[in-house]
């Protein structure tokens, strides 16, 4: 077993509902957890925070074993949930109502092992310094995710288990917490299973995805290998189809309000500023497939903005009849067109073709 990688060979039994995994993943960055509702996300998150307990298996995160009922060893090992070094936050935070933020934090920091992260550096990162002395019923849900996510850093996890942690907000919410969530895995640099139904909190802060499906392990690879898998569309139908592009920042415009960035083809791709970015900075970039079009000659004067040089890697029929989906290779990286059939056949694409790729809308995810 490597020192950086969490090994997860369990299964958990209800009368209803059976979770068989074994899986090594690597204990570096976010692994996002996606599957449809009830494939044994947060079970399988349970099992490793010792909240749920498996029938028979094995999880070990690094040299620590945690659990081991197999029966060919003994003693036996089960460790308590309190005693695993495993930081686990909730849909609703569940913050002590009759203690303020700072009181929570207060607590954490008590019950933890030395050497974790200093309450200074927690409140910094995480921006609580206005909400040390308010109680949680007067935060809205973004305020009180952010303050149980600093508890939850102070208890010095070596582990972290996010379960839909931005399930309960709205869109507007959501969009402000995620630079946070960043923010934590740049200065503590906590590896984390996150689990989460949108595509795209898992495009902007995980670099590889475990796809459940009835229990069971469908999928588990870098992030954009599994998103752009046309076979797991039934599995995660939530997830449209498209591409997680890396990139870099080559250039700015704040008069147009466009980044220009660098994804290793000869054109760069124009985007808008929708956060503050600096050059040079690594970002992560999400094109959906229903945002491109294909085109076999550099087009001239559309209001199109991107237009790359591509080359056609695989055609295939989409889930609708009438239209096609097509991965295409930009530079060293992938992405996707949907488009009609008729207009795949009125161009006569085939694979290995040289093609231009238009595409018009980009979505900024986060950096890298």
């Amino acid at each position: 077993m490597s020192a950086d990688t969490l090994d997860i060979r369990v299964r958990v039994a209800f009368p209803e509902f059976e979770l068989d995994v074994d899986e090594r993943i690597n204990l570096s960055g976010v692994t996002a957890v996606i599957g449809p509702s009830g494939s044994g996300k947060s079970t399988l998150l349970r099992a490793i925070a010792g909240f749920a307990a498996p029938a028979e298996g094995r999880i070990a995160c690094g040299a620590e074993t945690w659990f081991d009922l197999e029966a060919s060893k003994r003693p036996r090992i089960n460790t308590p949930a309190h005693k695993r070094p495993v930081g686990y936050l909730f849909q609703d935070g569940r913050l002590f109502p009759h203690m303020n933020v700072a009181s929570n934090l207060a607590y954490a920091v008590k019950r933890a092992p030395p050497g974790g992260p200093t309450p200074e550096s927690v409140i910094d990162a995480l921006d609580l310094a206005p909400l040390l002395l308010r109680r949680p019923s007067s935060l809205s849900g973004g305020e009180r995710q952010r303050a149980a996510l600093g508890r939850t850093l102070l208890t010095h996890p070596s582990l972290l288990l996010l379960d839909e942690p931005l399930s309960a907000l709205d869109d507007d919410r959501k969009r402000a917490i995620l630079p946070y969530l960043e923010t934590v895995q740049t200065r503590f640099e906590l590896p984390t299973l996150y689990v989460s139904h949108n595509i795209d909190e898992v495009a902007r802060l995980a670099d590889r995805a475990l796809v459940l499906n009835d229990g069971a392990v469908v999928a588990h690879g870098p992030l954009q290998d599994v998103l752009e898998r046309l076979d797991l569309s039934a599995t995660y139908g939530v997830f449209e189809p498209g591409a997680v592009l890396n990139g870099v920042v080559a250039r700015q415009d704040t008069d147009s309000g466009l980044a220009q960035i660098d994804v290793g083809a000869p054109d760069l791709l124009k985007a808008p500023l929708s956060f503050a970015l600096q050059t040079g900075d690594k970002i992560r970039i999400r094109i959906r497939a229903r945002d491109v079009a294909i085109a076999l000659e550099r087009p001239q004067r559309i209001s199109i903005q991107n237009c790359l040089p591509a080359r056609i890697l695989e055609i295939e029929s989409a889930a609708e009849s009438a239209m096609i989906d097509i991965l295409v290779e930009i530079g060293d990286q992938h992405a996707r067109a949907r488009i009609t059939a008729d207009s795949a056949k009125e161009l006569g694409l085939i694979v290995d073709q040289d093609v231009f790729v238009l595409v018009k809308t980009v979505s900024f995810e986060g950096r890298v």
